[in-house]
């Protein structure tokens, strides 16, 4: 008999809905959501549990065998996260995909991971439908009916695609749990690709079950609300949201989609106390309209993941909320940064299980101060272990020479305090000064006429090497009366000469990925020096 372990995502669950059927653990807020008054949809232990199975029935009905791949694409819905379930449940590996994937990136992604069918939303059938074409190991579609876009393919109307909601209509016998141990693959994860084809990441179901210890690192108390409005695509809204509050019994809340203007809302109408925010996320909300409310909101704690330095201290003051700071990556490593201990713009120092250094191309150790890549490794001298899904020449270089790779530049401090500084490849240096994007940002963030901005580099006009021109992607409040004259004047007074960006490039949306990451490569490729968006100081 197969002894339950709370590792697995699927005993974890079961074991709550014994002994907390009702609580009502994960909420799917609607305030947010721009059309339609549908009321939230919130599910308890009990529920969850039910709908999983119901979905795990209807995989083992389609010939889904363990270690078989499904992908699963839609927005936060509850249905993914019991879609989630089934996975563990069944054996069966899910494949978390962004909504908003299309194209080739997406008949890449389905065909790389070898999927055999597809959970999703009606909103992305015609994408699916799409990426499905010369795919013949893509076998079924199921697809929920959601109600949220107008513009969708019918489902009766579309070959080989079957209602989400008749499956979960329909009572099934109860399965057991198909898994032979905690290490069996779980999902695969593909990384941005921003520079290549994306690559799957394989984790195991011990994986998620050590989320359980996010929760412990990132503070959370009995009767914290976590909220998020990151995609369950990504690793950040199940390590920090809702992993945690399965383990620990939290009432977590959850928007469709990270959305700045109303996230405060939703806090004050939920009563969250903490959120979770990675990269630029904080200076979009920051860049906000200052409010006389701002600090009136019941969040105690923000855990960040790239909290800029130059707004820390006054984003943190604004909102009368702590901050605390963390650093990993989907592939592992780990650090954090207490609240109020040690200096702002750290990303803290490794637990003591792990031994995060800074090293040079050879692989020695940096002086502080001294720029090199963010490795980390187990002190116990356990070899950095990385699967991703059927390449193991990348697996490899991840964890050569037996530290994982980040691929980050950073740096430490005389106290051996650790400090992101920028991707590899990502560094802007102009006229020889290296530019702190996060200055720039927040000079431009606190022009009213800015609703978001994103900074980054472009070839330098001047052809010196490795230099760039500095360019600041910026989103208007309101595009008819937007006056560039007025951002570089508060660039000007605010920033040394260095800083000041050489174009304003003036978009609708800054593109990002499901994790609220700026692609800077579409930014790159619709930039052009003379285009009608793109503005230069006037002399």
């Amino acid at each position: 008999m197969r002894e339950r372990d709370e590792r697995v995502l699927a005993d974890l669950v079961q074991i709550r809905a014994e002994q907390k059927p009702d609580l009502d653990v994960l909420t799917f807020e609607h305030l947010s959501l721009v059309r339609g008054e549908s009321r939230d949809e919130v599910r308890t232990f009990a529920e969850l549990t039910t709908n999983a199975n119901r979905i795990a029935a209807a995989l083992v009905a389609r010939g889904m065998a363990p270690g078989d791949r499904y992908a699963l694409m839609m927005r936060n819905h509850p249905e993914f996260v019991e879609a989630m379930i089934a996975a563990s449940i069944t054996g069966c590996v899910f494949v978390p995909i962004d909504p908003r994937t299309r194209g080739e990136k997406l008949a890449f992604m389905l065909r790389d991971a070898g999927c055999r069918g597809v959970i999703c939303a009606d909103y992305v059938l015609r994408q699916v439908v799409t990426a499905r074409r010369g795919n013949s190991d893509l076998g079924w579609v199921l697809a929920l009916e959601s109600g949220e876009e107008d513009d969708i393919l019918p489902l009766a109307e579309t070959d080989g695609v079957e209602s989400l909601g008749e499956v979960l209509s329909k009572p099934a016998a109860t399965l057991e749990v198909r898994l032979r141990t905690p290490m069996d693959p779980l999902q695969i994860i593909y990384t941005s690709g921003t520079t290549g084809d994306p690559k799957g990441i394989v984790f195991p179901n011990a994986r998620f079950g050590a989320y359980a210890a996010l929760g412990m690192i990132a503070g959370y108390q009995p009767g914290d609300r976590p909220y998020t409005g990151l995609s369950l695509s990504h690793g950040n809204a199940q390590a920090v949201t809702l992993g945690p509050s399965l383990a620990m019994g939290l009432r977590a809340v959850f928007s469709r989609r990270f959305t700045k203007s109303k996230l405060w809302d939703v806090c004050r109408r939920y009563d969250c106390t903490t959120f979770s925010l990675l990269g630029g996320m904080a200076t979009a909300i920051y860049s906000e309209p200052e409010r006389s409310d701002d600090a009136d909101n019941p969040v105690r704690r923000v855990t960040s993941a790239g909290m800029p330095a130059a707004i820390w201290e006054s984003f943190a003051r604004r909102f009368d909320v702590e901050i605390l700071e963390w650093y990993a990556a989907v592939e592992g490593g780990l650090a954090f940064y207490p609240v109020g201990v040690g200096p702002v713009g750290s990303f803290g120092k490794a637990p003591p299980t792990l031994e995060m250094k800074i090293l040079d191309e050879n692989d020695q150790a940096c002086a502080p101060g001294v720029q090199g890549e963010i490795c980390s490794r187990q002190v116990d001298g356990t070899v950095a272990s990385v699967e991703y899904h059927e390449n193991p020449k990348a697996s490899e270089e991840k964890t050569r020479g037996g530290w994982l790779r980040s691929g980050d530049i950073g740096h430490t401090d005389q106290e051996g305090w650790l400090f992101f500084d920028y991707r590899k490849g990502g560094g802007i240096r102009h006229n020889g000064d290296f530019v702190n994007v996060g200055f720039v940002e927040k000079a431009i963030a606190e022009v009213p006429a800015v609703t978001d901005v994103f900074v980054y580099g472009v070839e330098a006009a001047s052809g010196a090497p490795g230099e760039k021109d500095v360019v600041a992607a910026i989103v208007p409040t309101d595009a008819a009366t937007f006056s560039a004259d007025e951002v570089f004047a508060a660039c000007r007074h605010a920033l040394e000469a260095n800083f000041v960006p050489s174009y304003l490039q003036v978009v609708d949306e800054i593109p990002k990925t499901a994790s609220e990451k700026p692609q800077e490569r579409f930014l790159l490729a619709d930039f052009a020096r003379d285009a009608a968006n793109v503005f230069t100081e006037a002399c």
